[in-house]
């Protein structure tokens, strides 16, 4: 009698590394992001401004792009504060980011070492989500510390020059005096602050700054020679400033309005 022997095919797919996981998830996550932050027609310069993340930083995170980013655990700590300014729940989106990958392990018999008992799973759990809040917030005052003193190394390495008093043409010549003032009158300069997300229009001499869906809390200031115009859809939800004069609400709650400013003209 012949015995034969049946080989089972098996289509086994490969498993990915730690790392094609990662980016594999951070590409699907990023293109999230970029079609919210599209749908809200908001810049990744105005996006950086929001949520104190580097332009640089965010760009990555759209592209899906590991290279640029620092660890996945800050890595995870920026699509959190992303998402939140997208209007995302970012804890629950960012959960779906892999940090860690551990090993699969088979049925087959594992040796069990009494000791590592001593450590409860739940402790493990508290001492990880401890250390990634912290590992988050120091990352997030060393890049706001590293701005602030790159702004600021010029005109503290040279403090005496601050301290001189420097000649002003101007005040020797009461002409050049009254020219400066009445180039300085020819401008005129808006802010407006946000109440709540709305969608604002402003042209300055002629040009549009800005046209898209401001969210709420935003501040914005624009500046023109001749003519600022501002149009919203909600007057209610923008407190507009003019010439830093106090704010005011520009119109009513879920009214359209439209105001123009035009700068004061010269004293002759």
């Amino acid at each position: 009698m012949k015995w034969f022997k049946f080989k089972r095919k098996t289509n086994e797919q490969p498993t990915l590394t730690p790392e094609q996981q990662r980016a594999e998830k951070l590409r699907e996550m990023g293109a999230q992001l970029w079609a919210a932050r599209q749908e809200r027609s908001l810049s990744l310069e105005e996006m950086a401004v929001i949520t104190k993340i580097s332009r640089r930083l965010l760009q990555a995170i759209e592209e899906g792009n590991l290279e640029d980013l620092p660890e996945p655990v800050y890595i995870q700590g920026f699509i959190r504060q992303y998402a939140d300014a997208l209007g995302f729940n970012g804890a629950e989106f960012a959960k779906a980011f892999p940090v860690n990958s551990l090993p699969v392990v088979t049925n087959a018999a594992v040796p069990v070492n009494r000791s590592i008992g001593l450590l409860r799973p739940v402790h493990l759990y508290l001492l990880y989500i401890f250390v990634i809040v912290c590992s988050v917030s120091s990352l997030s005052k060393v890049l706001n510390s590293a701005d602030f003193s790159a702004n600021n190394s010029e005109s503290q390495s040279k403090p005496e020059t601050v301290l001189q008093p420097v000649p002003n043409p101007a005040t020797e010549n009461p002409e050049a005096q009254s020219v400066s003032d009445n180039q300085e009158n020819q401008s005129v300069q808006i802010g407006v602050t946000l109440k709540e997300a709305s969608w604002i229009r402003v042209v300055a001499d002629g040009k549009t700054q800005f046209e898209g869906i401001l969210p709420e809390g935003t501040h914005r200031v624009w500046k023109a020679q001749e003519q600022l115009t501002v149009k919203t859809d909600n007057a209610g939800s923008v407190m507009m400033s003019v010439n830093q004069q106090e704010a005011k609400q520009m119109g009513e709650p879920g009214k359209p309005e439209e105001v123009k400013i035009a700068a004061a003209k010269p004293q002759s």
